[in-house]
């Protein structure tokens, strides 16, 4: 891989077998330097690991993707066609500015659907932990979701 860092939403391309290890180091510098950009921009004190930072507000998409990433939680994939190829999560931006939703897909015949509720759940406890909260909701045709935001947003916060 060679670049600047792209988060993986779970709409791009598989990652291949040999880059697993180079992708591994990647996500880990760039957890550590969201980690970094909380420490140094929260003026509220506490842990800056359960704050999403001021950035983190205005791109929930690409943080949600790293937290859940950097979490070992495994993205889904496309391939050239759109045709999905990998089981995973997939983050896409909320209907509300500031959110983002995560859906547990993979291809036809995977099982993605039987096992999308304890996945989610076990993305939703690794969000929880970096201050979002992900509340798990069941949709059309009985697909679950996490609709996430930070956990500043709750009413009386």
């Amino acid at each position: 891989m060679s670049g600047a860092f792209a988060h993986a939403t779970g709409d791009g391309p598989p990652l291949p077998e040999s880059d697993a290890e180079q992708r591994s180091r990647e996500v880990r510098a760039a957890f550590e330097g969201l980690l970094q950009i909380r420490r140094m921009t929260d003026r509220r004190g506490g842990d800056p690991a359960a704050r999403p930072a001021a950035w983190e507000l205005h791109q929930p998409v690409r943080a949600v993707a790293l937290a859940l990433e950097a979490a070992r939680q495994p993205p889904s994939a496309v391939d050239a066609t759109g045709a999905r190829v990998a089981t995973g999560y997939r983050v896409t931006p909320g209907e509300r500015p500031g959110t983002a939703v995560v859906e547990w897909l993979g291809p036809p015949g995977s099982g993605a659907a039987q096992g999308e509720e304890a996945a989610l759940t076990a993305c939703a406890a690794a969000l929880e932990r970096l201050g979002w909260d992900a509340l798990l909701y069941r949709g059309p045709r009985r697909h679950r979701h996490l609709e996430v935001e930070p956990a500043d947003r709750r009413p009386g916060s």
